[in-house]
């Protein structure tokens, strides 16, 4: 699986912590910035992530900003895309199982390196259970198709 990882200033503590975890479950991380502390403006790293995956180059994407809530309000605007904060391992896990989230989005002022590690093992080996799911999942592109 390969997996789009990308944050901003304030995201950048976690960047390592969430690359080596995913390659340790065995997915290929495509690492798309930022290289540093130095400030940047997150909506261009969440909108590389969201390209990535809506295009299919990449399968799965992790962003990271300060909170993580602005990296995944940017995200979000890509056509496809469903990236979710979470902020615990339950959070993490159901919205790959229910909302079929492509996308997390962590907060490096929020959570520790450590957590982020357990949150992204929780997202990244859940499974979407469909059935009743999809019908909402179908829902929210049905939202998504409407608006011009």
């Amino acid at each position: 699986m390969k997996i789009a990882v990308g944050c901003d200033h304030g995201g950048f503590v976690l960047k390592d912590a969430v690359i080596s975890t995913l390659e340790e479950l065995g997915a290929q991380v495509v690492d798309m910035g930022t290289y540093s502390t130095e400030s940047v403006d997150y909506p261009v790293y969440g909108k590389k992530v969201a390209d990535a995956v809506a295009s299919g180059e990449c399968d799965l994407g992790v962003v990271m900003c300060g909170t993580g809530i602005g990296i995944s309000i940017a995200a979000n605007k890509v056509k496809g895309i469903r990236a979710a904060v979470v902020t615990d391992e339950f959070m993490a896990e159901m919205t790959r199982r229910h909302n079929n989230a492509n996308i997390i989005a962590l907060g490096g002022r929020v959570i520790t390196p450590e957590k982020a590690k357990s949150l992204v093992k929780a997202w990244y080996t859940a499974e979407f259970e469909g059935g009743r799911h999809q019908k909402r999942i179908d829902m929210i592109t049905q939202i998504e198709n409407e608006q011009k």
